[in-house]
């Protein structure tokens, strides 16, 4: 095993365990505000097709799921009326002809994702049909890569098969855990044959890159059982693995009052389970990327760590450094030169807007000088595991340790745990520095410390 993890302290993590962003955007999404419009947008994005070259990355999201897992963090419609289906796709097409006309063909597609919700909740020909229109409106690139969110619930070959028409090569497969009281215990019962067939379906329509899903901190989860389940998932031998910690934010989320709150791990227990899966994955042969990000060593996502191109964006970690993100459908986020955008968080809003011929912007936000350097050092410190001070300097005409003297003072305590190195040229992060990492970045951030100060809006850092 990686020595870097032959011994994680518990009590570090404990210590260092608290609420943060997730760093997907700086600044954080609680900033972007009703201020910024409709009308600000297309000036902006008016802007950005005539100043930028950058190649694009684009989200499109599909909301509608025919259950609730009780544990979902992520913004969906419960709806068995295929009528909506139909109508949302609908409303998707004029928002996709409003932003492409704007976009010259020049500029290419190099990454495009499907998430949700569930995106296969939609039927193959209707799968074919707004991709179809994607290509209809977007030049694509080569070598995209071009994701898909996959709920194994209720999937045929004959989805899967119109995601490969379309263009699909990587697909993200939702397990969450094998264990079925945990499955019952969250809403969402799902069969080992029903996961391995939406697996070896894409494997027989040529995917070679599949990532598995798995959440831990779910209720009636134990580290022996989840451990079970990471045998049964490292036996399938994904390319990647994404092992989210379950944030149970039920003020923000409501549903989640569902669960039963003293079926959940306790913390201790969670970061036992955090503990256990590192140690069994790394030891696996799998990398990790940070976060919740585990790859083969072969993997373009490791790769591009090792070569200093790594990215993250609301999507979590990329290998598209350069590319403008245009989000598209209810509760999508843009993010392209300085500007972040986010869609209407209703269907009826979103439609309104588009009824009304304006782009479905609810709120936003322009990024000023020091956003733009923060952003970058964040993203670096994310993506590297460390931080080039004369790069920063170079890049921003600044001095380093006099620019960020304040992230510094905050930045001391990770120091005297040797777990953050900070010399003359560069901060490198080190040894459980990894584990913590999402807590180092707050000393960066010029804004958090107020904003924890109000109501809870983040989940936990670990």
């Amino acid at each position: 095993m990686n020595s870097i993890f032959a011994n994680i302290d518990i009590d570090l993590l404990k210590k260092y365990d608290k609420p943060g962003p997730r760093y997907t955007s700086y600044p954080t999404a609680p900033l972007f505000s009703q201020e910024y419009t409709p009308q600000l947008f297309k000036e902006d994005l008016i802007q950005n097709n005539s100043n930028s070259t950058h190649p694009l990355s684009l989200y499109f999201h599909i909301p509608f799921c025919d259950t609730l897992c009780y544990f979902c963090g992520c913004t969906t419609i419960i709806t068995p009326n295929s009528e909506q289906l139909k109508k949302y796709i609908g409303y998707l097409k004029k928002e996709i002809d409003a932003v492409s006309k704007y976009i010259t063909p020049q500029r290419k597609v190099v990454q495009l994702h499907w998430g949700g919700g569930t995106p296969s909740y939609l039927q193959p020909d209707q799968i074919r049909e707004v991709g179809n229109f994607i290509k209809g409106r977007f030049n694509f690139g080569q070598n995209i890569e071009y994701g898909v969110e996959i709920d194994p619930r209720g999937l045929t070959f004959e989805h899967m098969k119109a995601f490969r028409e379309i263009g699909m090569n990587r697909v993200s497969i939702g397990v969450q855990d094998f264990n079925e009281e945990v499955q019952v215990a969250s809403n969402r019962i799902q069969s080992e044959e029903t996961t391995m067939n939406a697996y070896n379906w894409a494997r027989e329509l040529g995917i070679k890159s599949i990532n598995l899903d798995l959440i831990y901190g779910l209720p009636k989860q134990t580290k022996e059982s989840f451990e079970k389940t990471l045998d049964k998932a490292i036996e399938i031998s994904p390319e990647r693995f994404a092992i989210f910690n379950f944030a149970y934010i039920p003020w923000l989320k409501p549903h989640q009052k569902l669960l039963n709150q003293s079926e959940l791990p306790t913390a201790d227990a969670k970061l036992q389970i955090l503990k256990m899966t590192i140690e069994k994955l790394v030891t696996a042969g799998y990398v990790y990327i940070g976060m919740d990000h585990f790859v083969k060593p072969t993997d373009e996502m490791a790769i591009a760590q090792k070569n200093k191109t790594l990215y993250r964006n609301f999507q979590g970690y990329s290998t598209n450094a350069q590319a403008d993100l245009f989000g598209f459908g209810m509760s999508s986020i843009s993010h392209f030169g300085t500007v972040y955008s986010q869609n209407h968080k209703t269907l009826e809003e979103y439609y309104k807007n588009i009824d009304e011929g304006k782009f479905p912007i609810h709120i936003g936000y322009r990024m000023n000088e020091d956003d733009v350097i923060r952003k970058f050092v964040i993203l670096r410190l994310m993506c590297d595991l460390e931080i080039d001070k004369n790069q920063i300097e170079r890049k921003f005409n600044i001095k380093f340790d006099e620019y960020f003297s304040e992230s510094l003072v905050d930045l001391q305590q990770f120091i005297d745990e040797g777990i953050v190195v900070n010399s003359s040229d560069k901060i490198l992060i080190q040894g459980m520095g990894r584990l913590v990492l999402r807590t180092i970045a707050m000393c960066f951030d010029a804004y958090i410390k107020n904003m924890v100060k109000e109501k809870p809006i983040f989940s936990r850092t670990v």
